[in-house]
């Protein structure tokens, strides 16, 4: 970048903007690095077995679409282009290209042979993208006004985010309610404001986290904002067969619901569970009782004590030879002690109780001398060069 250009990084559409000082002409680049939710073309370079010129189109944050080009102009991967739309046209970046659009309309269940497709009308010029800029740059004050018109209608719903068509004539507004809301006058007071067309489309807190972004607990992106593109329910029986702590704080996500990635294991939990028996009651051994304190579910390792109140000693237990010797209790067979072969051990899991001490981060305080008492006594039996001792 020369030094009379500026550059901005617009993440919501994954594109860069670059305006020149002197002209003010404004360059609009693909950036797929920061394109939210974006496709990797694992197929580049293979050719469509049916070709219809089809590419997928993105716009502002998750929406996308698939369009035919029936411009004539060849249409590359990168390219801005002006598209159909409802009512006038709309600005988007081409995403996809070739073989793989066809891998993604199998993925969202789009069949290319009945699937009326909307068109790519032709590369946008430099009139459009001025236009499109615009626009954008009323989406952040038309979102706050229409939060306090909102507000003063009374009306129990947010709106999330607010996108404009790419010839400014149409804006869509995302809103979040908890219930059904009667938005007809808000239409009304909307299109008086703005002077646009209004479209409302109600979203819920998960896709809200997606829309705006950030950082999970884990450190990295929030797998609603990189990936995920349809929401599965979570349940709380997801935490309970991880054996995870039912605590609403660190089971809930930024979005206030459970977090997305309680379903990730899931699946392997549930099929490690078929193989633990359930120990209903202590196991009868030679030497007494041996009480179930803890399951390492992913090893199949249980973990029994003698002492039901104390969880120091612990004999850890493979789960196939706990299931024999609930065989053996039924048949009214003591198997031998614990103690004589397994050595006791702490379960390999550590508390997150007392992690949350900013304390922890301080380095430990010497410990001062004791000033004038010790230092008196310290002078008492204190031995001379000539080896006798000094009485104060």
């Amino acid at each position: 970048m020369s030094d009379n250009e500026s550059i901005k990084y617009d993440c919501s559409r994954g594109c860069t903007v670059t305006v020149d000082d002197r002209t003010g002409e404004r360059q609009c680049t693909y950036r797929q690095g920061c394109c939210k939710l974006g496709d990797h073309d694992w197929l580049k370079g293979v050719p469509p077995v049916v070709s219809q010129d089809l590419f997928e189109v993105r716009f502002k944050n998750t929406r996308k679409g698939i369009y035919q080009n029936t411009s004539g102009q060849g249409i590359r991967q990168g390219d801005l282009v002006i598209v159909e739309a409802a009512n006038g046209h709309d600005l988007g970046i081409v995403t996809l290209e070739g073989a793989v659009v066809y891998r993604q309309m199998k993925c969202k269940g789009i069949d290319p042979q009945t699937q009326e497709f909307k068109k790519i009308y032709r590369k946008a010029k430099s009139v459009d993208i001025e236009k499109w800029q615009e626009a954008i740059a009323r989406e952040q004050d038309t979102m706050i006004k229409a939060r306090r018109i909102a507000a003063e209608m009374g009306l129990e719903m947010k709106i999330g985010d607010v996108e404009f068509q790419g010839d400014g004539t149409k804006a869509i507004f995302y809103y979040i309610a908890d219930g059904r809301v009667d938005f007809r006058q808000l239409i009304k007071v909307f299109a008086e404001e703005f002077r646009i067309r209004i479209e409302m489309k109600q979203i819920g807190a998960r896709q809200e986290a997606g829309l705006i972004g950030g950082l999970g607990v884990c450190g990295r992106e929030l797998c609603c904002t990189n990936y995920i593109t349809s929401f599965q329910s979570i349940t709380t029986s997801a935490a309970r067969v991880q054996d995870l702590s039912l605590n609403p704080q660190k089971l809930a996500g930024q979005c206030g619901k459970l977090k997305c990635c309680l379903n990730y294991e899931t699946a392997v939990y549930a099929d490690a569970h078929t193989r633990i028996p359930k120990v209903l009651e202590p196991l009868e051994l030679e030497d007494g009782f041996a009480y179930l304190m803890k399951t390492d579910i992913l090893k199949e390792t249980m973990y029994f004590s003698y002492d039901k109140s104390s969880m120091s000693d612990l004999y850890p237990v493979k789960a196939s030879e706990v299931a024999e010797i609930i065989k053996m209790n039924r048949n009214g067979i003591k198997p031998e002690s614990l103690k004589s072969d397994i050595i006791p051990q702490a379960p390999e899991f550590i508390t997150a109780v007392g992690d949350d001490s900013i304390s922890r981060f301080d380095k430990p305080k010497k410990k001062k001398s004791g000033g004038r008492n010790n230092s008196r006594h310290s002078r008492r039996g204190k031995p001379q060069k000539d080896g006798t001792k000094t009485e104060s």
